[in-house]
């Protein structure tokens, strides 16, 4: 008995899981969600699931040490601040219409009788952060298709004000869409080596505090380092890597998250 109690306990726990979807009651976010398909003769559009994805590359990027994915994070983080403020803006001047309804006129919410419930796969807080942002959209929509209903704005107003929110939006997918995952890591520019070198070259110069690790998003993963040495065969593994990368972003984007 004195030996059993002294052995230790073994938890073998697998990853936390949690099931998660969005409800979304208008046209007009639905297909801010799914974005658009290339045609002949027109560009596809980005949507939040190809910017999820993006986004879930972008992380797995910063965990392996890869500088300009950091970059990347810092930048897409920025703009969802500028999203956020210009969709709270939208929201301050819809209010004020609504404002405008006299009090012995009660408005209830208006729901969608059948909402589309969509199910999320995101891995990174800022993706985290863009769903918000299309779940405020959404509602924002909803008291703009009120307040045109019941002659608070006119046509015009509701179109512009939809417009609007949703370029606040699309914008912020755009910039995520350019990412791409680089292969190098800090200690390959600290060695100079040729995966420094090449990317460099392709992708630029960095801010010194951002390559020296200091500045970071607030919502930075954690850096796996390698428990091996850097050299050639791992060097040719990672170029491999960054190339599939960049590969699966120009497939994959606008579908599946």
């Amino acid at each position: 008995m004195a030996n059993e109690s002294q052995q230790p306990l073994q938890l073998n726990l697998g990853s936390l899981r949690s099931a998660m979807s969005l409800t979304l009651h208008t046209h007009h976010a639905s297909r801010i969600w799914h974005g658009r398909a290339p045609a002949e003769g027109r560009p596809g559009i980005i949507g939040l699931n190809g910017y999820i994805s993006v986004m879930n590359k972008m992380k797995r990027g910063a965990e392996q040490d890869d500088p300009y994915s950091d970059l990347w994070m810092l930048r897409v983080e920025d703009k969802l601040t500028q999203t956020k403020a210009s969709l709270q803006a939208l929201r301050e001047q819809v209010d004020q219409a609504l404002a405008d309804v006299p009090p012995a006129l009660s408005l209830g919410e208006n729901m969608n009788v059948q909402p589309v419930k969509l199910p999320l796969f995101v891995n990174a807080q800022l993706g985290f952060m863009a769903v918000y942002l299309l779940a405020d959209y959404d509602d924002l929509a909803r008291k703009l298709i009120l307040a045109h209903h019941t002659a608070l704005i006119d046509r015009s107003t509701l179109e512009r004000w939809l417009n609007d929110g949703a370029h606040a939006l699309r914008s912020l997918f755009s910039l995520a869409q350019q990412y791409r995952y680089s292969g190098a890591t800090r200690d390959d520019f600290a060695s100079k080596n040729a995966m420094a070198r090449a990317a460099l070259e392709k992708f630029g110069e960095l801010p010194q505090d951002v390559l020296e690790g200091t500045r970071r998003s607030r919502f930075a993963p954690p850096i796996a380092r390698r428990a091996g040495k850097p050299g050639a065969v791992a060097d040719a593994t990672r170029a491999a890597g960054a190339v599939d990368e960049a590969d699966d972003d120009q497939d994959g984007e606008g579908t599946k998250a």
